[in-house]
């Protein structure tokens, strides 16, 4: 784990073995999901999550191999399951043990993870 300020904001650099615990402990310490996002870099993926404490943010950030699947979040934040479907139907994340799974029906889109054509 290795932690950076960019542009004043708080960055932590997690391996995906990482999160669930950090997570865990983060809620534990009242920290509250503020949002996960992904992009498509060229080591695969990209994925942030945005905690909130006290209107202070902390950024956890994954860099993943496009073939690489990540564990879902969902058992420590089940509100995750919406970012999560979002990520699998939109760029083609791999997300393994998602609490609520729409098999990437959770958007109605043209092509599949159109926001990874090379899929």
């Amino acid at each position: 784990m290795k932690q950076n300020i960019i542009n004043g904001k708080n960055f932590v650099t997690l391996a995906s073995s990482e999160l669930i615990e950090k997570l865990t402990d983060l809620k534990a310490d009242g920290y509250r999901l503020g949002q996960i996002c992904a992009t498509k870099v060229s080591e695969g993926f990209e994925i942030i999550y945005s905690m909130d404490k006290d209107h202070s943010l902390l950024n956890l950030k994954l860099t993943i191999p496009e073939e690489e699947e990540i564990m879902s979040v969902t058992g420590v934040y089940w509100a995750a399951f919406i970012y999560e479907n979002e990520m699998q139907d939109l760029f083609g994340v791999k997300i393994k043990h998602m609490a609520l799974n729409y098999g990437g029906h959770f958007f109605k889109v043209s092509e599949p993870t159109p926001w990874n054509p090379k899929k």
